[in-house]
């Protein structure tokens, strides 16, 4: 990779900050870190802005992974100060693991915009007909009692569950741009098509 910096522990702890932050979106590998080397780097990261993820399976990682967005660690070599430190235990020690998780995680995601989508659209249209009904009629009657929202309630909300969850999960979510941190739950596109 052009620009990239290798660089040993020892030497990233005697940079300035600036230098730091200079140096971290284009540090590719830290030699010989010590914990606290580790727990800096992801310090630098999270304050660019960059979502950080972090691997480990000694006591030594469990600064860093503490200090990380999502936290991996090694379910087998993993000590158990370094599960307690993580937010998932890859229980294999693979690698590829990550992988799966990320596309999960993103399936996982995709289905609960979809689920709250459809729900709001759904919810949206049955408050509409309501209100409509009830103030067009002369006899101020509903379209639908109280009874029959909560079985289409329940109906959709069952059907909906349980079409999402059986999703499968792709790799093409993982050519997916990541969202930021501060992305909105609603989108524009889905305002659109719930409006729709």
């Amino acid at each position: 990779m052009a620009g990239s910096i290798i660089m040993e522990g020892p030497v990233f702890r005697q940079l300035d900050e600036l230098q730091m932050l200079e140096i971290d979106p284009r540090l590719q590998v830290l030699a010989r870190s010590s914990p606290e080397d580790k727990k800096i780097l992801v310090e630098k990261l999270y304050a660019l802005g960059e979502i950080v993820a972090v691997t480990g399976d000694s006591p030594n990682d469990g600064p860093a992974l503490k200090t990380a967005h999502v936290g991996f660690s090694m379910g087998i070599a993993g000590t158990e100060a370094t599960k307690q430190a993580s937010n998932i235990i890859l229980m294999d020690d693979n690698f590829s693991s990550i992988v799966k998780a990320i596309m999960w995680s993103r399936c996982m995601n995709d289905a609960i915009w979809k689920f709250l989508q459809f729900q709001i659209s759904t919810n949206i249209t049955a408050v509409v007909i309501t209100s409509v009904t009830a103030i067009a009629s002369s006899s101020e009657r509903l379209a639908l009692s109280a009874v029959q929202l909560l079985w289409i309630n329940i109906i959709m909300d069952t059907f909906t569950a349980l079409a999402l969850a059986t999703d499968p999960a792709s790799l093409a979510l993982l050519n997916w741009t990541p969202d930021k941190q501060t992305a909105p739950l609603f989108t524009v596109n889905m305002y659109t098509q719930i409006l729709l």
